[in-house]
């Protein structure tokens, strides 16, 4: 439906469609953020008590999943191994510095030439206050953590359809939204025409919660003076001395900001996964698995990739080749619990149920692509005082998130310049490298014209080409999860599976652990039954 046709509808019709519109903008939001999940369910790690009787259990994974189940195992008495295709501990929970050197499917070679402090998180890259699991392993494990600035209300959002392809603030269209629908609902009470919803005596109470909400003026109107500019900012703002006064700024107009479409990108911190207080380890997400590896490093072999999977009634064998140098081995333990993601457990001939088999085909994996970009200096602070956040946009980018640490630094920074989805990043990723970050460097330059000037080097992470994931994340249909999911968590005679797409919590690494304590709570009461 066009903006054509909606607007000679009634004010209290097109308030019901703002709405409804709203609403599956929120949604949307939470689904493309992947925050479909509510608060943790985690209220504690399982009891393990009990003689497990020198029980062993290997597990394929050392992704944080893995290194939950190796670290509470381990504490239970179990004897553990742990499989790692990497050379390094964490899975998709992985920083990027410079010196490192990434090599993706087809063979392209990155090297990180980022200065020292400055990183990348090509996945997981916040942790929100109610994903308890992690939270907690961050607090025993003795993992600093420092705030995630999800929301500025500085920062920008873009369309190349609206405004000529300026970027507008974020504060302006928020501001500007709910002030103009609250005008509008106030029109609404005073005309009775919520009569059949609202009392009087409410009525009044919505009067004066809409005059606040929308930062209406003495007469309910959404107009330009003190109240509309303390939210969206002063055309000149108070200072001292003759020059002191401040200049209210102009609203934009209900229809500009509507026929924008900007109004959508209000709803992105809405979801409960984006609430603050969000965190992030200091110095980067890898901090978290490095923890874990100091308890049960000793337990993980890295650079083994597993090649197959065989179970009978005595045991797990997993056959698996090291990556350095090539020689073929084996491992045997009374139980496995296997994180790989599906993906490419897919790939892996492995003798579990049809059932199992079936369920473990049914989850596809999404495309999506960060890329990494340094500059001279922090320019979205000294130039346009935007200090972390994230900026929106429907270039191909998507959208822009700014470091939340080392505020006022006046040295070489890092930020996240593009982190696409579906096919965007399918279509991003056909690219070089190279061309890649070039792409990023000019569509950045539309909202940043200081890019192109500032810009010293960048890295690229395409999730369908890293080998050992071939996808971001585990994505679930509702068909798929009412068939596929209880016999994907079922223990398949000695084997379990383990991780985000084990979950109600797909893409968070609270998925991953929630999975993981899960799996091995079940183990064990299949272990203490004999």
């Amino acid at each position: 439906m066009s903006f054509n046709s909606v607007l000679p509808m009634s004010k209290r019709d097109l308030l019901a469609l703002i709405g409804r519109s709203a609403g599956a903008s929120a949604m949307y939001f939470a689904m493309s953020g992947l925050g479909q999940a509510h608060a943790s369910p985690f209220a504690g790690v399982p009891k393990l008590d009990g003689d497990t009787k020198g029980a062993s259990v290997l597990i394929l994974g050392a992704g944080l999943a893995g290194l939950v189940a190796a670290l509470e195992l381990r504490r239970a008495g179990y004897k553990v191994q742990v499989l790692e295709y990497n050379d390094r501990v964490g899975g998709r929970s992985w920083t990027l510095r410079g010196g490192d050197t990434y090599t993706e499917l087809g063979g392209a070679t990155q090297n990180c030439e980022f200065a020292p402090g400055n990183y990348i998180n090509p996945g997981p890259w916040r942790i929100p206050h109610n994903h308890y699991a992690i939270m907690h392993y961050c607090q025993e494990l003795g993992v600093p953590l420092e705030p995630f600035m999800q929301l500025n209300y500085n920062a920008y959002v873009h369309s190349t359809k609206a405004f000529g392809g300026v970027p507008q603030r974020y504060r302006h269209i928020q501001a500007d939204f709910l002030g103009h629908v609250s005008e509008l609902m106030v029109k609404a009470v005073n005309k009775n025409a919520l009569s059949d919803a609202v009392t009087k005596e409410d009525g009044e109470i919505l009067l004066a919660a809409l005059k606040n909400l929308g930062a209406l003026d003495k007469d309910y109107r959404y107009v330009a003076g003190p109240a509309s500019s303390e939210r969206r900012g002063w055309a000149k703002g108070p200072g001292g001395g003759l020059s002191a006064e401040p200049v209210a700024s102009d609203p934009l107009t209900l229809e500009t900001v509507l026929q924008s479409g900007l109004w959508r990108n209000i709803s992105a911190s809405l979801s409960s996964t984006h609430h603050t207080a969000i965190f992030q380890p200091v110095g980067g997400m890898d901090m978290i698995p490095r923890a874990f590896e100091k308890h049960v490093g000793d337990a993980i072999r890295l650079n083994s990739k597993v090649t197959a999977i065989t179970q009978d009634e005595r045991g797990v064998i997993a056959a698996y080749v090291d990556t350095k140098t090539g020689e073929k081995l084996t491992a045997k333990a009374d139980w496995c619990i296997c994180t790989i993601p599906l993906s490419i457990l897919s790939q892996i001939e492995m003798n579990v149920s049809p059932e199992m088999t079936a369920a473990i085909g049914a989850v596809p994996y999404e495309a999506s692509l960060k890329v990494g970009l340094e500059f001279k200096r922090r320019f979205w602070e000294q130039d346009e005082q935007i200090y972390g956040g994230i900026s929106s946009t429907d270039l191909p980018i998507g959208q822009i998130s700014y470091p939340s640490t080392g505020y006022g630094g006046k040295g070489k920074a890092a930020l996240l310049g593009a982190y696409a989805f579906g096919a965007a990043a399918y279509e991003y990723t056909s690219l070089p490298p190279a061309e890649r970050i070039a792409r990023t460097v000019e569509w950045g330059a539309k909202i940043h014209p200081q890019y192109k000037a500032e810009f010293l080097n960048g890295i690229s992470v395409g999730w369908h080409r890293v080998p050992w994931t071939q996808g971001c994340f585990g994505t679930w249909s509702p068909e798929a999860r009412a068939e596929h999911y209880k016999n994907l968590c079922q223990i398949d005679g000695r084997i379990m599976l383990a991780g985000e797409h084990a979950s109600y919590i797909p893409a968070w690494q609270e998925g991953g652990i929630t999975s993981a304590l899960d799996a091995i709570g079940r183990l064990h009461q299949r272990v203490m039954a004999g």
